[in-house]
């Protein structure tokens, strides 16, 4: 399976700004905050990019808590255990990493899981917005707090 970026689709009417999203014709490969613009990538969304915009909007729009997409994340072995360990955090709920790490059987790893955690080339559909500090404080997120807390709140108010 070819999963190299090949296409890109720009969300702009989100309520927490613009996405870029890009896919190969087989699975996305990555959610960026922001219109990114990547020259090397065709403006003609495919079938992956275009499914993906419905799913982002259903969600937006309070009908969908769980995404049926095909994802290829590029990472380490480990980033995509923790990457797999943040799918299954349930909609509307949240873990530390210290929690994360647990689950995948290494206490001792939370900053790793951190780390891995801010490598997630797959916001809100790979949900890393869904942890928090060990003291319920949020913490760092590619789109910003702001957006974090945004996200948190949408599935607060909806599970």
């Amino acid at each position: 399976m070819n999963t190299q970026a090949t296409a890109q689709l720009h969300l702009t009417d989100l309520p927490i700004g613009a996405l870029t999203l890009t896919a190969s014709d087989e699975a996305l490969t990555g959610v960026e905050f922001g219109r990114v613009e990547h020259v090397s990538l065709d403006h003609v969304p495919n079938d992956v990019l275009l499914e993906a915009a419905h799913q982002l909007s259903e969600y937006f729009a309070g009908k969908r808590q769980t995404f049926d997409l095909p994802l290829s994340p590029e990472g380490t072995e480990f980033q995509r255990e923790v990457w797999q360990a943040l799918q299954a955090i349930p909609f509307g709920e949240t873990r530390s990493y210290g929690e994360l790490a647990n689950s995948l059987g290494k206490p001792r790893a939370a900053r790793a899981v951190g780390l891995a955690n801010n490598r997630n080339p797959l916001a809100i559909l790979i949900p890393c917005h869904r942890v928090i500090g060990a003291d319920g404080a949020l913490t760092g997120y590619a789109g910003g707090l702001l957006i974090k807390q945004a996200l948190l709140d949408l599935e607060s108010s909806r599970s």
